[in-house]
């Protein structure tokens, strides 16, 4: 196992639960806490002696199952009709289930007795132009793809859509749809949405000259390279990935991209279900083909848009996932958010990655990576391509696929639920959901104090695990773990908890729930600077 520096930390024999920080002793010694008051450093290290507590790691004691989905869905997007949750994905497999957790599949694989695809593999007009081997630019495989599919019912026109690529080379794709009357298929092609990867030979393969000169696509969309011809993949999008959604004004929109341009937002017109190209706006990066960047480009690892809009909260919250999908590629879930459909995005610190921004680890909230944690057979590895939901009932999930740490590429698909902290950021639950609510009104002491299982997801992209430490809090409102002393405290009447040690202050959530053997236990789940602290503590 590729092992993540273990920092071991136990969450202390106490929480203090009130809506002010809680501060151990004295007043010398200190250091600053983020709030504008002092962690007294000297009355924690005289705690502590006093505690003599033990760090080590240990799951004696703990049992460890392993669940399985049932099925492969690879990039899932979740929809719900009725009681029936459905998800699609990758290479033409879709499931549904009504927990969750159990999935059955309905349809899997590139066969021409797929049900949900109706003719797909036998119309050559659906892989014209990339993604098959009578395609304008044949696949290195010669092969077909259909990758990423998003279905969404279209309230004007009472049928499914279902927006999904057909893709060639690394950056030649195609954005297609398709429609439904069953939410189960079949879907029908019905046409192509948008072109990329194009060059001055194949430009004419494409529809992008209906929308803008030939002039102006050579100088923006190909760049001459001494005679030899590419794609402006920096600045261009790879069409791939999209998902639909609509906005507070119910407006419908396509969110899509990936690595070249990054990730682009076009209007739907509920109408046709087509895109509506807009006017050019160079200054606020409107494009009239691709529509508007919002995040990344200069070509760095990023893919999987999905927009998701909170009434509540009174944001649009995009994920997107970072990394290479493979399971030590360092795949993981990234979240942005705005007050405006079109932006701008933000992280936690208020930026946004732009083409020449560089290294993508420094941008965006990191929910999920690759993780142990305590009652899991295998770590949990390449945890992304995410869609989000927010249920009837209000409670939002997280639905992505996971690999694991058994030295093959096999996938499933997960769906953890996620809160938001008092500030509105997600906070995505430890384990695999299991029908837990939160208790609004937060917990008792007894269940929240003693020692935890934590991990810290930092906000590395690489293929390292991140391994549990222990972490203590005491009733004194402390926070205890090997090299880490630090304070606690729980929002009256919430379920709202702070955590501040060095220079973190990680401002999350309680939640009590099953792990993924089924053994009740309390969890939180806190963010910090892009980051994301899980802990888990079990009763005794």
């Amino acid at each position: 196992m590729n092992k993540f520096s273990k920092k071991l930390v136990s969450l202390g024999t106490c929480i203090a639960i009130c809506s002010t920080a809680v501060f151990a002793g004295g007043c010398s010694s200190s250091k600053s806490s983020s709030d504008g008051g002092e962690i007294d450093m000297e009355a924690l290290e005289k705690e502590e002696k006093e505690l003599k507590p033990d760090y080590t790691v240990s799951y004696d004691g703990i049992k460890t199952a392993s669940i399985s989905a049932g099925v492969s869905v690879h990039d899932p997007s979740i929809l719900k009709v009725d009681d029936t949750y459905y998800i699609y994905g990758s290479h033409m497999s879709s499931a549904k289930s009504t927990d969750l957790r159990n999935w059955t599949s309905i349809g899997d694989g590139y066969d021409l007795s797929n049900p949900v695809y109706k003719n797909f593999l036998s119309n050559d007009e659906a892989f014209k132009y990339a993604g098959g081997a009578f395609s304008a630019i044949p696949t290195d495989d010669n092969g077909t793809h259909v990758w990423a599919p998003d279905v969404v019912y279209n309230k004007k026109q009472k049928k499914y859509f279902m927006y999904f690529c057909t893709s060639s080379t690394w950056n030649a794709s195609n954005l297609c749809y398709a429609t439904s009357d069953s939410p189960e298929g079949p879907f029908e092609w019905k046409g192509a949405l948008i072109y990329s990867g194009f060059t001055s030979d194949t430009l004419k393969d494409t529809d992008v000259l209906d929308y803008v000169s030939e002039d102006y696509a050579k100088k923006h969309y190909i760049n001459d390279k001494g005679g030899t011809e590419e794609y402006n993949y920096n600045e261009c999008p790879n069409a791939i990935d999209p998902t639909t959604f609509y906005d507070e004004d119910g407006k419908m929109w396509m969110v899509y991209g990936s690595w070249s341009g990054g990730i682009f937002l076009l209007e739907i017109d509920e109408d046709t279900g087509k895109v509506i190209h807009p006017k050019a706006d160079e200054k606020n990066n409107v494009d009239a083909y691709f529509g508007k960047r919002l995040i990344g480009g200069g070509h760095v690892a990023i893919e999987g848009p999905w927009i998701e809009y909170d009434k509540e909260a009174g944001y649009y919250y995009l994920f997107v996932s970072y990394g290479s999908l493979v399971s030590n590629g360092g795949y993981q879930i990234r979240v942005f958010r705005s007050k405006k459909v079109d932006g701008d995005y933000v992280d936690m610190k208020g930026n946004t990655p732009k083409p020449d921004s560089g290294d993508e680890s420094f941008f965006g909230l990191k929910l999920s990576g690759n993780y142990m944690l305590p009652s899991l057979e295998k770590a949990y590895m390449a945890t992304g391509h995410n869609s989000a939901l927010i249920d009837t009932d209000g409670k939002r999930y997280i639905v992505n696929h996971t690999r694991f740490d058994d030295g093959t590429e096999a996938h499933e698909p997960r769906v953890h639920q996620y809160l938001l902290n008092e500030d509105g950021w997600p906070c995505m639950l430890p384990y695999a959901t299991d029908g837990e609510t939160v208790s609004e009104k937060g917990y008792d002491k007894e269940k929240i104090i003693g020692e935890y299982y934590v991990v810290d997801q930092d906000t590395t992209v690489d293929g390292n695990i991140a391994e549990p430490f222990k972490l203590i809090f005491t009733d004194k409102g402390s926070v205890f773990g090997k090299d880490i002393k630090g304070i606690w405290t729980v929002k009256d009447g919430t379920y709202y908890v702070t955590i501040k040690y060095g220079d973190d202050e990680f401002k999350g959530v309680f939640c009590e729930m099953n792990d993924e053997a089924g053994t009740k236990c309390m969890t939180f789940s806190a963010v910090s600077k892009n980051k994301s602290l899980w802990g888990v503590r079990y009763y005794k």
